[in-house]
């Protein structure tokens, strides 16, 4: 039995009269790849981010319970940003910065201290490398990241997150903007990259959910209807709103 490294208790989040998640109670296990699917405005990128507290950027909004991680609730008295180095974030959107694919990777570490070349050489040849992304950007890690295709792009991001340690990797509908070819890409790249970090997936994509996921979490209106291993849930779901979401009745 894998550790439970993310759990909620009776997690509601409103922002200002809309109530965006109600009474979740969900575990995420150390080492898996957690699939979170659901409808548009069902709450699944909230609960996200609430795993970071970037709702804690979100004028008026409101979180009640509780987010735990590593027995560390993080809505305490914590330091929010070394919360958001041990949780990293990657977006639906690449959103590499306009500077070089270096000093893309190696923003977070020198943001958090880190001055010596020889070090960040060692951080961005290894985050670049996690996220399968060195061999074709070695030898043009002085270019601009703007310069890279979508799909380089969003493993220059997943690199950036990578490249400050993180534990727990968000990552919010990161291959929706993608052709399929990268889209496969990266789904192979976060089967690997399990082995180090837990990833907690945000996507519309059943499919994807089935084929790289342990896990799967299935949100309706603001409430978590059914949660399980991804192959049971969605070849016997017990819900009838999930089974008239597979089969494309709704969402």
């Amino acid at each position: 039995m894998k550790n439970t490294c993310i759990y909620t208790q009776d997690l509601n989040v409103h922002y200002a009269n809309l109530h965006a998640l109600k009474n979740v109670n969900l575990k995420i296990a150390q080492n898996e790849i957690t699939a979170l699917i659901g409808p548009s405005g069902c709450g699944k990128s909230t609960i996200l981010r609430c795993f970071n507290r970037m709702n804690d950027l979100i004028g008026g909004c409101k979180v009640t319970g509780k987010v735990f991680i590593d027995e560390v609730d993080i809505y305490g008295n914590i330091n929010v940003n070394a919360l958001r180095k041990k949780v990293g974030m990657v977006f639906q959107k690449p959103n590499v910065f306009p500077m070089t694919i270096y000093d893309n990777v190696a923003f977070g570490p020198r943001t958090h201290g880190v001055k010596k070349r020889a070090e960040l050489d060692r951080i961005v040849t290894e985050s670049l490398t996690d996220a399968g992304l060195w061999d074709e950007a070695k030898d043009r890690l002085n270019k601009s990241a703007l310069a890279l295709s979508g799909g380089q792009q969003q493993r220059v991001c997943i690199a950036r997150a990578l490249a400050v340690n993180p534990q727990i990797l968000l990552m919010d509908e990161p291959t929706s903007a993608l052709d399929p070819i990268s889209m496969s890409i990266i789904e192979e790249l976060l089967s690997e990259l399990k082995q180090k970090y837990t990833i907690v997936i945000v996507t519309h994509n059943i499919q994807q959910a089935a084929r790289i996921s342990d896990k799967t979490a299935f949100f309706l209106l603001g409430q978590m209807l059914e949660f399980g291993k991804t192959d049971t849930l969605l070849s016997s779901p017990k819900d009838e709103k999930l089974c008239q979401y597979i089969s494309g009745r709704f969402g």
